[in-house]
């Protein structure tokens, strides 16, 4: 308060708050803390956060101002406070204003992310007295959708979609009143005003409210496919406990093989069928409500169909109150899976989703609440023992970030898989929600709504735009088109960069980039990347021994081609890929004969791409070892070979193969080629699969722990940061830290933004904005 003076007894405050301030019943808790404290005055929403004037006695004003982060709602985010002094107005009652805006004034407030219901709310839909029992469209302040329906900022009920319904008079006492958890709870509803459910079926004619929830929870108990209007867009729900209805839900999707989520009825259900430690548990009862990747008990109350070949399951509880009906009613376990086609973006328009659901849901549960900006489930695994996320989207996005070094606007496109888009400007990222593939015309189609409705909701103007060094990637060839300055961005430098920016960390890591592929500046592909860097540059000390990808991009479908790359490269037979892939295929001379094409292709060393890729090794050993020859969905191999490893205290498991390291173009490589053969040798002796899985994530982990040191003694940093896909892998990433830790090192990981490409826009926003500033990075 040193900063505040007055008359002795009263003084006037001002108080512009900016963060996480709007759609979280900020505005609420601080009016009944004023009033509390007797002070006059008011708190609106604006275009930069929260502007607050309080009048009273100094001491009161001063008490005010010290616990003002304290009065906040918990799931508030404050990240600064401006006080200026202000003549005495004789106000002394405390009230909330009406939003306000300046002209040509950017939004600078932060957009809130949709919460599950909260536990007050959940009890009123479970009271048959309350007016709201049962209530599919329950909320308040500290609960319900945010991003999904807000229109623009300052957020009020105005710039939603649920300004068309006008609230009946007892949901505007609740709003009027500061002594109610509803008051100026933008979406406040109840049966008599607010949105309601609509059923629609081929079979039966059109039901409404409560009906159509009973048809829709008995079309699930009769097995049927049932597609729900949920937070962020189309979910297609289904007895996880029958088969036969799995298997149509895969036919319907083009989805044989990759896994689905399980919602269940309440966390006690979920403890049945999956082993949950104390972070797991959190994060599935945490507001944000994401699919957690957890070990499966094999319970025989899930279909095995469910998530095939894998030892865990995404379990998550109800994100909407809809879904808590559904589940109250229907079965207590649900497949809960994103209403699209494999690839597509989630279907988010009641009619979009009745064209494109229609060969997939037999009845729809839709109703007249207009989503305005979809986002799928987010997806969290707990790795060394905290939550991680796989995928940012509903309930995390468009949460802000903050760079360590502020710039000017800047637009960053990311790349091509697990698309994601970021806007930054002086030093806060809005990296947005999960948006897919961009291969797929409609994603990319989705991808450029997201451009335009990111800056129109953050009033981020971008003056240049930061893309992928790839030159074919769909979002740099967009880049291009766009008339704006253009910065291009290495792949896995945006990866280190953007482990960075999670930590805080501006001075120059040691990064060890690990994923499929990204293209390197020597025109090749990378993925096994040993750097030094920081935001304003990198080097590259060291890779992984590059592999030929057989056919080009059909080696990342087959990965029994990058098996025989890696064969001949050890100077072995192709034998053991000619058998196992033949398993895999039921065609064994075709695949002799592949082979052998593919063998006098890697003789003619030039054809083929070349790839360092820590993933392409992955899809090699496993179609190696008689696994996976061919994959349906991105990362099946990786997935299926970490979920077949030996326990981690397996004695031999800790036995590492043999590699080496040569050095090249003053950066180091490893070489892989004994521990193909060590493979080999091991195949060759009928030792288990478990057995080989968990020898070579050893190896794995030794490789980066061995590197990490040799590049230390060349004098690189002893802070480590780990990104890219492949970290997302439990065992990898736990030994890794685990052994670089002991070595050490200072292990930095990735948490709240995905270590996959979803994390990519970020990284390339803060290298974008340390080029554009005139502040040195480090």
């Amino acid at each position: 308060m040193s900063a505040l003076t007055g008359d002795g007894s009263r003084l006037r405050c001002a108080l512009q708050v900016r963060g996480m301030v709007q759609g979280v019943g900020f505005r609420p808790a601080i009016s009944r803390f004023a009033t509390a404290l007797q002070l006059g005055g008011f708190v609106r929403n604006d275009g930069q956060g929260v502007c607050i004037e309080v009048e009273g006695a100094e001491t009161a004003v001063a008490r005010f101002v010290r616990q003002l982060r304290d009065a906040a709602p918990r799931i508030a985010r404050i990240d600064s406070v401006v006080e200026t002094t202000l003549p005495l107005a004789g106000d002394q009652r405390f009230h909330i204003a009406s939003s306000l805006r300046a002209p040509g004034e950017g939004n600078a407030a932060a957009v809130p992310a949709d919460r599950a219901p909260c536990a007050d709310c959940l009890n009123e839909l479970a009271n048959p007295a309350d007016r709201r029992h049962r209530y599919p469209f329950i909320n308040c302040t500290a609960c319900g959708p945010r991003f999904t329906i807000i229109r623009g900022v300052p957020y009020d009920r105005a710039q939603t979609t649920m300004a068309v319904f006008p609230m009946c008079g007892d949901c505007q006492r609740e709003y009027d009143d500061p002594a109610d958890r509803r008051f100026h709870a933008e979406p406040n509803a109840c049966p008599v005003c607010g949105p309601r459910l609509r059923l629609v079926s081929e079979q039966s004619p059109v039901t409404f409210g409560a009906q159509a929830l009973e048809a829709a929870t008995a079309a699930l108990w009769a097995g049927l496919i049932v597609a729900v209007k949920a937070a962020g867009g189309f979910a297609l729900a289904a007895d996880a406990a029958n088969p036969d209805v799995i298997a149509r839900l895969r036919r319907g999707k083009h989805r044989p093989d990759k896994p689905f989520a399980v919602m269940g009825r309440s966390i006690e259900l979920l403890e049945g069928i999956v082993e949950l430690d104390e972070a797991s548990r959190a994060t599935l009862l945490s507001s944000e409500r994401p699919i957690v990747l957890v070990p499966w008990r094999r319970s025989p109350v899930v279909a095995p169909s469910v998530a095939p070949g894998l030892n865990e399951l995404g379990v998550f509880l109800p994100p909407t109150p809809l879904q808590h009906l559904l589940l109250a009613d229907g079965p207590p376990l649900q497949v809960m899976t994103s209403g699209n086609l494999s690839e597509e973006p989630i279907a988010c328009d009641d009619e979009d989703a009745l064209r494109r659901l229609r060969g997939i849901a037999d009845v729809f549960l839709l109703h007249d609440r207009v989503i305005h900006t979809r986002a799928d489930d987010s997806v969290v695994r707990v790795l060394a023992g905290k939550s991680t996320t796989v995928r940012r989207a509903r309930g995390y996005a468009p949460e802000a970030v903050t760079l360590p070094i502020a710039g000017p606007p800047v637009l960053a496109v990311g790349a091509q898989l697990k698309a994601t888009i970021c806007l930054s400007q002086a030093g806060q990222a809005v990296l947005s929600q999960h948006l897919g593939d961009l291969d797929d015309a409609d994603t990319f189609a989705f991808f450029r709504e997201t451009v335009t409705k990111l800056s129109q909701l953050t009033g981020i103007k971008p003056q240049a735009i930061a893309h992928d060094l790839h030159p074919d990637l769909r979002s740099t060839r967009w880049a291009r088109t766009m008339g704006l300055p253009l910065l291009s961005v290495q792949h896995h430098h945006a990866h280190i960069a953007s482990c960075m920016v999670e930590n805080g960390r501006r001075e120059a890591v040691l990064g060890v980039a690990f994923d499929g592929t990204g293209y390197g500046p020597d025109g090749t592909m990378w993925g096994g990347e040993f750097m030094v860097a920081d935001l304003g540059g990198y080097r590259r000390v060291g890779h992984l021994r590059a592999l030929a990808m057989l056919g080009g991009e059909a080696a990342i479908r087959a990965p029994w081609r990058l098996a025989l790359a890696a064969l001949l490269d050890a100077g072995e037979s192709a034998e053991p890929i000619i058998d196992d892939s033949a398993v895999a295929s039921g065609a064994r001379t075709l695949d002799r004969q592949k082979v052998q094409a593919l063998t006098d292709l890697w003789h003619r060393r030039n054809h083929s791409p070349q790839t360092t890729g820590a993933g392409r090794w992955f899809d090699a050993v496993t179609a190696l070892c008689g696994l996976r020859a061919e994959i349906t969905y991105e990362g099946q191999a990786a997935i299926e070979w970490e979920a077949l490893c030996a326990p981690a205290d397996d004695r031999d498991g800790q036995l590492a193969y043999d590699t080496a390291f040569d050095g090249a173009d003053g950066a180091f490589v490893v070489d892989l080629r004994p521990m193909i053969r060590g493979i080999v040798a091991d195949r060759r002796r009928s030792l288990p699969l478990p057995l080989i899985a968990a020898r070579f994530h050893q190896t794995m982990a030794q490789i980066i722990v061995e590197s990490c040191c040799r590049a230390r003694t060349a004098g690189a940093p002893d802070v480590v940061a780990l990104s890219g896909g492949c970290f997302q892998n439990r065992r990898l990433t736990e030994l890794s830290s685990r052994l670089l830790a002991d070595a050490g090192f200072q292990v930095l990981l990735q948490r709240r933004i995905p270590c996959n490409d979803g994390g990519l826009a970020l990284g390339q926003a803060a290298i974008a904005s340390c080029r554009q500033s005139e502040i040195p990075c480090a």
